[in-house]
């Protein structure tokens, strides 16, 4: 009996854990369909507009939900804001006007206190009195609460509610509330991103559209604008190509085809004097040409009147014609009536001269805005072309017109023009005559004085506008002419004179004037100078070619030249100034031993006494010193070799080096004995001093036949080797003799130490740096500072460091002794410099007092 009644109970039980079963598994069916549900709507809803009303659907099929909202918090500023509001009795607007107190309601609890929360109205209405928050709203029968967290961080808040007492929420559909708002967080965040990513794609399809657009636009107007230079190149190519001006118009027709519709075109010439349109050039399918007629009321003469581009279609013809602008003088066909019409005028600086027309028929083709604009622009171009082809056709006819009277005048006046011409040419050639002998010199067929003069004058005014371009008057005096005069006469002197013009004149250049002032007198000008040295290098020249001899009528002829040099001043106002200078320096030089040239110093204008003139001419009785440089790197440090200059004192020039006082020996024996003076104190100053080469600037002299033995006589005596460095010019030694070479190898074969001075001061000659061995190579300070300005002498200067790399030749630069310019050159590969110069002490230099001194 028992069993009957437990087998019941068993089934009973079974029963309800079934039912409790089943319903986990709806509930478990539910959550995960909910869940299933809102995961596709993430991925495929496109924005949170629509999200919200989705997530509400989902949640209606399970839970109680016609009332139903979303509050999240504001990122920036915190605020509990609304995001999806549903409600059956209080709508949306009450939401809307509540939407900034959501935190001081029921929903704000739930927001502070981060975990769910179930309210009935009862319920709800105690924990407002007790202060926990406001009720705001219509209250509800049932109220559930469910945060939404993201990253263990609360973002909002999702809230449901129930106005029916009955329907109120189980755990269960709390629960899938719960799991919703954990889904929720990301779902919003899937959606958020796509609408980031989707608003940052349609951001940037709309630049790279609008980049597209432009980039298109850009094309088209590149084209538009290659289009109209290919154009342009056409046209311009008429002005040359065009045989003819109906080849022209041929040409320009083929051109208008290229870039639109000009099956039918004709060309119009417009002479506003007489008020006649012709038409040179008719291609059209219906006329073959058009007769000129007069300005009267068409499309042609519309387009003349406004001086614009027309485009006219049938209504606007119809328009013009009914407004009176346009007149038809006669009925035409209606196939024969153009369709679409454009005319463009020809406008040049002198007006419209005509005007270029397309048109078509039967609606062949219809013009728009953009071929308006483009022959527009060409007919500017095709209207320069043609007018000039008309001005050339006009001015063709007028000459051949020309040509025609004058080749008949020509034949009545040809007889007389004859005669004229022979009275015209004979009083031009005396003219000219008359102003040749005024201007030159009759013997000699030189420029004369005035000429002269004149020229000065213009160079003066050109050097006191231009203070960088000087000038230089050389005087220049023959030396021994009255012997030749009185020993061979005076035609023989003439001889002399004209050949004499004729070498002078080889020594300067084109732009260079020579003059005969009169008798034994001449004078050069020299122009675009930039430093006096340029003056010497031609002085030298005249004296190098005066000194040999010269042959006439089979009599060797020996004279010379002294020479005065000014170069050009601020302080020159007249050209009297000049003349009186140049001359005060020549006869300085003349008075000076002759065959030589000195430049222009104050002191020469001061007057002397012939006696006291004598004896400052006297070599020997000058008083000489040395100087002393030393060879320095960039960085000042001393080689222990020096360059030792001879210096004296002379009563006019003052302080001056050797190289101008030994034109003052009386012969060369004298200058000879005094060089070797010097060259024995330098040895001694060596000496003294322990250098290790002092380097010694010699003369040419030295190595003559006859002295040469002298030379190695004393420097024998004074056993020198490489302490003392013989200098020899490098000019010098260019126009040195073979006796003097051959004796210049014999020192360096003897091992002396020889070297090069003032190395490249007019140009560069490599050759003698192979031809023979110089243990020192001492650049001009010319050349020096042409390094810095010119790069072909640059170059050069490679060349020289190459060689004397070979030849162990060491290569000293000669210039300013400042740092910067040092530097500059050290650069470029030199090494060596000479420092500043300063005065060495008697007892240093050795000197002897002069003969004057120790006669005081």
């Amino acid at each position: 009996m028992e069993d009957n009644l437990t087998v019941p109970s068993k089934l009973a039980h079974q029963n309800r854990r079934l039912k409790a079963l089943l319903k986990k598994y709806k509930h478990t069916h539910h959550l995960q369909n909910a869940l299933i549900q809102l995961s596709e709507q993430a991925s495929t809803v496109p924005e949170l507009a629509q999200l919200y009303p989705a997530i509400h659907d989902i949640l209606q099929k399970y839970v109680p939900s016609k009332s139903f909202y979303v509050v999240l918090a504001n990122p920036d500023s915190g605020i509990l804001e609304l995001s999806y509001f549903s409600d059956e009795k209080d709508g949306i607007a009450v939401a809307l006007k509540q939407q900034n107190s959501f935190s001081e309601g029921a929903t704000g609890y739930v927001f502070k206190q981060g975990k769910t929360t179930y309210f009935t109205k009862q319920q709800m209405q105690n924990a407002a009195d007790e202060g926990l928050f406001k009720a705001l709203g219509t209250p509800a029968e049932h109220w559930v609460g469910v945060p939404v967290y993201q990253s263990k961080h609360i973002i909002g808040v999702l809230a449901a509610q129930s106005y029916d007492t009955k329907q109120g929420y189980s755990a269960q559909q709390i629960q899938l509330l719960e799991v919703m708002s954990l889904y929720l967080a990301t779902a919003i965040e899937r959606v958020k991103k796509r609408e980031l990513l989707e608003a940052e794609v349609k951001i940037r399809t709309q630049a790279l559209t609008q980049s597209n657009a432009a980039l298109n636009l850009e094309i088209e107007q590149r084209k538009r604008v290659l289009q109209r230079q290919q154009i342009l190149f056409k046209i311009s190519e008429l002005a040359t190509q065009a045989n003819n001006i109906d080849d022209a118009y041929l040409q320009i027709h083929q051109i208008i085809k290229s870039i639109t519709y000009a099956e039918n075109l004709y060309i119009a010439l417009y002479d506003e004097q007489s008020g006649w349109i012709s038409f040179p050039y008719y291609v059209d399918e219906y006329k073959k040409d058009t007769q000129p007629r007069r300005f009267a009321k068409g499309y042609s003469e519309l387009v003349i009147a406004t001086k614009s581009t027309q485009l006219i279609d049938s209504q606007r013809a119809q328009q013009l014609i009914h407004s009176g602008v346009i007149e038809r003088t006669a009925p035409t066909a209606k196939h024969q009536m153009a369709t679409s019409w454009l005319g463009a005028p020809l406008k040049t600086s002198q007006g419209v001269i005509g005007l270029i027309v397309c048109q078509a028929y039967n609606d062949q083709h219809v013009f728009t805005q953009d071929d308006c604009e483009l022959i527009t622009f060409v007919s500017h171009q095709i209207a320069t072309v043609l007018q000039t082809k008309l001005a050339n056709q006009a001015l063709k006819k007028s000459l051949q017109e020309l040509e025609f009277r004058v080749d008949e005048k020509t034949k009545a006046l040809r007889q007389a023009n004859l005669h004229l011409q022979m009275q015209i040419d004979e009083r031009k050639k005396i003219e000219q005559q008359l102003y040749h002998d005024a201007h030159h010199d009759s013997l000699t067929g030189l420029p004369n004085r005035s000429l002269f003069l004149t020229q000065l004058e213009k160079a003066l005014q050109h050097y006191q506008r231009f203070v960088d371009q000087h000038f230089a008057v050389l005087f220049i005096d023959l030396d021994k002419f009255k012997n030749i005069n009185d020993q061979l006469g005076h035609q023989a002197g003439d001889q002399f004179l004209i050949r004499i013009g004729e070498l002078l004149s080889e020594c300067i250049r084109e732009h260079d004037l020579l003059a005969r002032l009169g008798g034994d007198e001449f004078v050069i000008l020299l122009t675009h100078l930039t430093q006096p040295q340029q003056a010497e290098d031609v002085a030298s020249r005249i004296i190098k070619l005066m000194e040999k001899p010269l042959i006439l009528k089979g009599t060797a002829l020996q004279s010379g030249a002294s020479i005065g040099i000014t170069y050009s001043k601020q302080g020159y106002k007249n050209t009297d100034e000049i003349i009186r200078d140049a001359d005060a320096a020549m006869y300085y030089a003349k008075n000076a031993g002759k065959n030589r040239y000195e430049l222009f110093h104050p002191l020469l204008t001061q007057s002397l006494t012939q006696q006291h003139s004598n004896a400052q001419h006297n070599l020997e009785q000058l008083a000489m010193s040395l100087r002393r440089a030393d060879i320095i790197t960039l960085d000042e440090d001393n080689q222990a070799e020096v360059l030792l200059e001879a210096f004296g004192e002379h009563p006019v020039l003052g302080h001056a080096s050797f190289e101008i006082l030994k034109k003052f020996a009386s012969n060369k024996e004298q200058h000879f004995k005094v060089e070797l003076q010097l060259l024995q104190q330098a040895y001694t100053h060596a000496s003294n001093a322990n250098l290790h080469s002092a380097l010694f600037p010699c003369s040419a002299l030295l190595l003559e036949q006859g002295k040469f033995h002298l030379v190695s006589e004393l420097l024998a005596k004074l056993n020198v080797k490489k302490q003392l460095c013989l200098l020899f010019d490098e000019q010098e030694i260019r126009y040195a003799s073979a006796t003097q070479l051959e004796n210049l190898a014999k020192l360096s074969a003897l091992g002396y130490s020889i070297g090069l001075n003032n190395f490249a001061k007019d140009r560069c000659e490599l050759n003698l740096l192979t031809e023979l061995h110089f243990d020192y190579l001492l650049l001009s300070s010319t050349f020096s500072k042409r390094v810095l300005q010119q790069d072909s002498v640059g170059l050069q200067l490679q060349g020289v460091l190459t060689i004397t790399s070979i030849s162990n030749t060491k290569v000293i630069a000669k210039g300013p002794s400042i740092l910067n310019f040092r530097a500059l050159l050290d650069k470029h590969g030199l090494a060596y410099f000479v420092g500043r110069q300063h005065a060495l002490l008697d007892t240093e230099s050795g000197a002897q007092p002069s003969h004057q001194s120790q006669q005081n």
